[in-house]
């Protein structure tokens, strides 16, 4: 969820219904060196909570020392990210890397628990490789020195987010007497009828939505709603669509300045208005356009354009 779940976007996901948040993933090493891009991931809002500050990195001691930075801003708890599989991530050894060196997670996370008085929580993935999905002992030394809470995503690092998510581990970790923590589940959920699956077959307490939020932050409330009455809500409409990608976008100048809330808007465009057919002149007028009031026009068209096909379906 890097350049993504921001401020802007995690305002929306809250009014849709999201119990629970992260911030973007924070890089130890840019808090410790004061990198402007990093101290800006910091900024969280009373709205949000309950909020986690979520943190990676391969050195122990940055670590630890950016635990106490990201403390400082009163968050609801620290998040580690031990299951980011991008390259650049994993491959030094932060995010889903640190899966191949156990013994060295487990130390990194003591440290990182010893170092505040707020609840730590990890979430990662089953293992390396099909060869070491240890997941089910790393929940419990993980729990052993002190995690108040564990995410597992149901692939490997080499998996990427290739093939279809296995949760049968993270079942049996749910299952395991010695574990008295939550356990939250994640991959693949993007329907209410999914997360209904996946919590009834696997006894999970709780379900972590990623991609499926993006462009679609009413899927949280779908999902509760489904949850407690058996029923599924009506999708949203193109009015409801249209107000809010509005809204995500003034949120994004607000919060980063005309320039880059316009600039970082344009990744969220297409997913919006997903599979509506033609949507790609729309999505390139607003991809290349630099004016609000012009974006603001385009979107206003999308709105007079697909609305009478949607009250003739």
């Amino acid at each position: 969820m890097e350049d993504v779940s921001d401020p802007p976007f995690r305002a929306l996901c809250k009014e849709n219904g999201a119990d629970m948040m992260y911030t973007e993933f924070i890089s130890s090493e840019g808090l410790i060196r004061d990198a402007a891009k990093s101290l800006k991931k910091l900024d969280i809002f009373e709205y949000e909570r309950p909020i986690g500050i979520q943190i990676f990195g391969s050195d122990i001691e940055a670590m630890r020392e950016s635990t106490e930075i990201a403390a400082s801003v009163h968050p609801d708890l620290i998040d580690i990210n031990y299951g980011c599989p991008v390259k650049k991530v994993a491959c030094k050894g932060a995010g889903a890397g640190i899966l191949q060196d156990i013994p060295k997670m487990v130390k990194m996370t003591a440290e990182i628990v010893k170092a505040t008085s707020l609840p730590v929580t990890v979430k990662t993935r089953l293992g390396w490789d099909e060869k070491t999905k240890y997941i089910g002992e790393v929940a419990e030394r993980l729990q052993d020195v002190g995690i108040k809470a564990l995410t597992v995503h149901g692939r490997t690092r080499v998996q990427m987010y290739k093939g279809e998510a296995d949760w049968t581990l993270i079942g049996e970790i749910k299952d395991n007497p010695r574990i008295n923590i939550p356990i939250f589940g994640n991959g693949d959920v993007d329907s209410p009828e999914k997360a209904r699956d996946m919590k009834n077959r696997y006894g999970v307490d709780g379900i972590m939505i990623g991609r499926a939020s993006i462009g679609y932050p009413w899927i949280f409330n779908e999902i509760k709603h489904f949850l407690n009455t058996g029923r599924k809500l009506d999708a949203p409409t193109v009015a409801e669509r249209v107000e809010i990608c509005k809204r995500h976008l003034l949120h994004s100048i607000k919060w980063k300045g005309d320039t880059l809330g316009i600039l970082e808007m344009r990744r969220h465009y297409a997913n919006y208005f997903k599979g509506f057919p033609h949507f790609k002149e729309y999505r390139m007028r607003m991809v290349t356009s630099d004016s609000l009031p012009e974006i603001i026009a385009t979107l206003d068209e999308v709105l007079n354009f697909y609305s009478p096909f949607e009250k003739a379906g």
